[in-house]
C-alpha cells in the first residue's frame, strides 16, 4: 500500500513538474516576465547567446512569432472542400517550428543527437545554428532581425525572392518590431534575472 502511495505520488509529481515547464508563459510580450517565471529558460537562452551569437531578443522574436512559446505548436489542418480536414502543410512542430529535415541536419551538425523540438533548450539552440549559419551563408548580421528572420522563414535557398513576398516581409516587421520590445525589456531588467537559482541544470 505504502509502495502504491509512493509510485502515485511521484507520477502525480512528474506530471505537476512537465505540466508547469512546458506551459506557455503568462505574458509572452514581456521578456522580463518571460524569464522570471521561467528562469532555466534565461540560462538558456544565455548560453545560445554566448556559443552562437545570436541575441537573446532575436530568439525570443522568432519564438513569439513561429509559436507563441507553444512547445507542442503545428501548422493548422488544410481542409478540404473548406470542410474536411486535411494534412498539415508542413512538418513544423515546436518552440522554433523547425522542419524534420532541417533539425535533422542541426542534429548531425552539432552532434545533439537527443535534442527534441518541444524543449525550449534545444530549440534556442537551434534557433542559434541555423542564424549562424545565416551569417555565414547570406551574409546577414545576426543584429538584422528583419533579414535574419526572412531566411529563417524562407530558408536560405528562397531567401532571395522574398522582395516580391508581401506577407513574409509583414511577418519580418513585426519580429523586428518585437525584438526591439524584448532588447528595451531586457536592458531594463538583465541584472535582476536569476541566472544561477537551479544551478543544477
Amino acid at each position: 500500500m505504502i509502495n502504491f502511495l509512493i509510485k502515485k505520488s511521484l507520477i502525480l509529481f512528474i506530471i505537476f513538474f512537465i505540466s508547469a515547464c512546458s506551459s506557455i508563459p503568462k505574458n509572452t510580450a514581456n521578456s522580463c516576465s518571460i524569464f522570471n517565471e521561467r528562469y532555466l529558460w534565461y540560462k538558456h537562452a544565455k548560453k545560445t547567446e554566448k556559443k552562437w551569437g545570436t541575441p537573446i531578443y532575436l530568439q525570443l522574436a522568432i519564438i513569439k512569432m513561429e509559436s507563441s512559446f507553444d512547445w507542442l505548436a503545428k501548422p493548422p489542418r488544410q481542409k478540404l472542400f473548406k470542410i474536411v480536414p486535411y494534412k498539415r502543410p508542413s512538418s513544423s512542430f515546436g518552440y522554433s517550428q523547425a522542419v524534420k529535415g532541417t533539425w535533422k541536419q542541426y542534429k548531425e551538425e552539432t552532434g545533439n543527437k537527443y535534442a527534441t523540438r518541444a524543449r525550449f533548450k534545444d530549440s534556442v539552440d537551434f534557433i542559434g545554428w541555423y542564424t549562424s549559419k545565416t551569417e555565414k551563408i547570406l551574409k546577414i548580421s545576426k543584429e538584422d532581425v528583419f533579414k535574419q528572420y526572412i531566411a529563417y522563414h524562407e530558408g536560405w535557398g528562397n531567401y532571395k525572392n522574398y522582395k516580391n513576398n508581401k506577407k513574409v516581409i509583414n511577418l519580418a516587421n513585426r519580429v523586428k518590431k518585437q525584438s526591439n520590445i524584448y532588447k528595451k525589456q531586457l536592458s531594463d531588467c538583465k541584472n535582476s534575472l536569476p541566472t544561477n537559482k537551479y544551478i543544477i541544470f
